[in-house]
């Protein structure tokens, strides 16, 4: 399945963000897309318009997004969420849903930050990667 690389960002349909130099995210989104189908537009957040990243340049390298338009409706765990919700399949949908049930979204918000923490070690990851390092 082709990832859609248009530039333009509908405002009322919801498109996913990810990090297209990350091989480990690009072969996730690869891998929903080919088996969960979602009805939701996934792209990398390079290929959208810099009026729109800019102002998120800093999340969009630590986490996916959904935008809806220029706004960032969903982000990290509730962004994948968002997105296998809208699976015509009933699994996928149900986890989507899942993980952004109240009750699971505390510990969906922890494991997805350790997962984009070491995103660099996972299957497809390389050091292109890794998360930029926070200077504290």
């Amino acid at each position: 399945m082709r990832i859609d690389l248009s530039t333009a960002v509908s405002p009322d349909a919801p498109t996913l963000t990810f990090d297209g130099d990350c091989g480990f995210c690009q072969a996730t989104i690869t891998r929903l897309q080919r088996h969960a189908r979602p009805r939701m537009r996934a792209t990398p957040w390079h290929a959208l318009p810099d009026h729109i990243t800019r102002p998120h340049r800093e999340r969009l390298d630590r986490e996916v997004l959904v935008f809806r338009g220029a706004h960032v409706a969903e982000s990290g765990a509730q962004a994948l969420g968002a997105y296998l919700a809208s699976s015509p399949h009933f699994r996928y949908r149900a986890t989507g849903l899942l993980l952004r049930a109240p009750v699971v979204r505390q510990a969906a918000r922890l494991v997805y930050r350790q997962v984009a923490t070491h995103r660099h070690r996972m299957p497809a990851g390389t050091a292109a990667c890794a998360l930029p390092r926070t200077h504290d």
